[in-house]
């Protein structure tokens, strides 16, 4: 799935094969150096990118140029939203675990990044990861500490391109996919989507050992995912609830924020507002506009 608005940048999305599903839930893929090389300047902002909030832990890997965190501030805090240092820049392969807000970075503008999104409990099972080491945090890939690991490692930053980084990627995952599967599933994957994700997540911690209650369900869901159920349900409503803005611009159909949060258990309109502002950083009109119109939300487009 394609979502460029600058003619010369590259931004992609592309589904894992159906042996990793329950494993790897995106593959983005993320290049600047065609712009660069066409003598297109792009400006600081054009190379920059924004992430929303996510379950998910991340894999990624800098092929060419250099990436670095910027500070998120509240929208209408001193100016625009986002203005803020620079901190140092990130090694070229970093792991990063489910955090509880938004997140942007800088990019030089000759910059290829392959970026993977994977379910926590798969990373957990494969490599026996703390999560909780990992919540709200970005760490080099050395974080996992297993000479298997540092050697795909290697191979990925010596992919020439996107095709050799996924299948590099992919070989090495799918043989210790496949020991951990039926542990990490028990049975068919769950469905695309955070809400379909969180119910298996759920129904597994239910069924899981001898202790059948909801506090014992909600700490087996933590140590698996490295959050609580309330923070999962808090972003799997807000996916819904933006899909659906998405699909209504695509339809040219109206955006009643007012309806959109009685449609999608919201106490009312100020509550969307809120939790909107902290998942991603804007107000939810603010942040309609941006993804349609920003190079740095290219990640929002290819999600939906």
């Amino acid at each position: 799935m394609d979502a460029p608005l600058h003619p010369g940048t590259v931004a992609r999305l592309h589904i894992p094969p159906r042996a990793l599903e329950g494993c790897l839930y995106a593959y983005l893929w993320r290049d600047l150096s065609a712009a660069n090389e066409q003598g297109d300047t792009l400006t600081d902002a054009q190379c920059q990118s924004w992430f929303p909030a996510t379950p998910l832990c991340g894999l990624s890997w800098t092929l060419s140029g250099r990436v670095r965190e910027l500070a998120v501030r509240e929208e209408g805090a001193s100016g625009r939203n986002g203005d803020g240092e620079s901190g140092p820049w990130l090694p070229s392969s970093v792991i990063g675990g489910p955090r509880g807000g938004p997140k942007r970075f800088q990019a030089t503008s000759d910059c290829r990044a392959f970026m993977v999104a994977i379910r926590p409990e798969a990373l957990q099972a494969m490599t026996g990861v703390d999560l909780g080491q990992l919540k709200d945090r970005m760490l080099p890939l050395s974080f996992i500490d297993d000479p298997a690991w540092q050697a795909l490692d290697a191979a990925m930053l010596a992919a020439p391109d996107e095709q050799t980084a996924r299948r590099t990627l992919e070989d090495f995952l799918l043989p210790r996919w496949r020991a951990v599967r039926d542990e990490v599933l028990a049975d068919d994957p769950p469905p695309r989507g955070y809400a379909g994700w969180m119910q298996h997540l759920a129904l597994r911690a239910i069924a899981a050992g001898h202790g059948r209650s909801v506090r014992q369900a909600e700490r087996r869901i933590k140590q698996w995912s490295g959050q609580s159920l309330r923070a999962l349900r808090l972003v799997s409503r807000a996916e819904a609830t933006f899909q659906q803005v998405r699909k209504l611009d695509e339809d040219e159909g109206a955006v009643i924020w007012s309806a959109l949060a009685q449609d999608h258990g919201y106490a009312d309109q100020a509550h969307l507002c809120r939790e909107t502002r902290r998942l991603s950083g804007f107000s939810p009109e603010e942040l309609r506009r941006r993804v349609a119109q920003d190079e740095a939300f290219w990640a929002y487009r290819v999600w939906v």
